[in-house]
């Protein structure tokens, strides 16, 4: 799983770079959570996860409090989570998570994205069924043999747990993300690299130098799209 590993670093690398971009995604999701329930992170379990997952991009609080509280009024804007599926070149696979209160704006400009950069949409399922969705925790500072014999030992199940890079990363069902997670913070655990639960590829495709030149101006167009959240892949980062 390390290639996968080293492809989220790099995302999330990227989106650390652009501050601004990333806290406005996460202004907007926490708005959403918060509408979706009680605007109370005790209450709310999905707004508790997106908040858990804001801190770990050093979202600062006063951006997440000003969301809460904009959910708190009675404004009646309503988003809607929407996942779209394609191609890019030479049958590289995206997904794209997005958050609209324009289904029509969105759907047009995600298809836009993909057909003027050499992709094209495809049908709900045509990609995801190549990918796992996966509860991805990394920190720093434990060895991963110590963290596997301890959830074994919560009888916690979890698919792999690994040191790459200097960090350990545990891979868990998607289902089990706040079981694994209070069992790391039961072991003093606080401080996440990464804590999300990801479309993972099951394999990875190397593209050319022209192809993965179009493709990565392919996953900047749709990243630069007000309206997406995420945006999973099989390309593979080596060179």
């Amino acid at each position: 799983m390390g290639r996968k590993w080293a492809n989220i670093v790099e995302k999330k690398t990227a989106k650390d770079a652009n501050n601004s971009k990333i806290y406005a995604k996460f202004g907007i999701e926490i708005y959403a959570a918060a509408k979706s329930g009680e605007p109370d992170p005790h209450s709310n379990q999905k707004l508790k996860f997106v908040i858990d997952r804001a801190k770990t991009y050093d979202v600062p609080k006063h951006i997440i409090d000003r969301a809460i509280e904009k959910a708190k009024g009675s404004a009646d804007e309503q988003f809607s989570e929407l996942r779209y599926e394609g191609f890019g070149p030479s049958g590289s696979m995206v997904i794209v998570d997005t958050l609209t209160n324009n289904v029509n704006r969105t759907a047009g400009e995600v298809r836009a994205a993909f057909g003027k950069n050499g992709g094209n949409m495809g049908v709900t399922g045509s990609v995801a069924y190549m990918f796992d969705n996966t509860a991805l925790f990394s920190f720093e500072g434990e060895d991963a043999d110590d963290i596997l014999e301890d959830l074994i030992e919560k009888e916690i199940d979890v698919r792999d747990v690994e040191n790459e890079e200097g960090f350990t990363v545990v891979y868990g069902e998607a289902e089990d993300f706040h079981i694994i997670q209070e069992a790391l913070k039961e072991r003093g655990i606080e401080k996440f690299i990464t804590a999300e639960i990801q479309m993972l590829p099951q394999s990875e495709l190397t593209l050319t130098e022209d192809d993965r030149e179009q493709f990565e101006k392919m996953i900047g167009v749709l990243d630069d799209l007000e309206d997406v959240q995420a945006i999973y892949h099989n390309v593979s980062i080596e060179e």
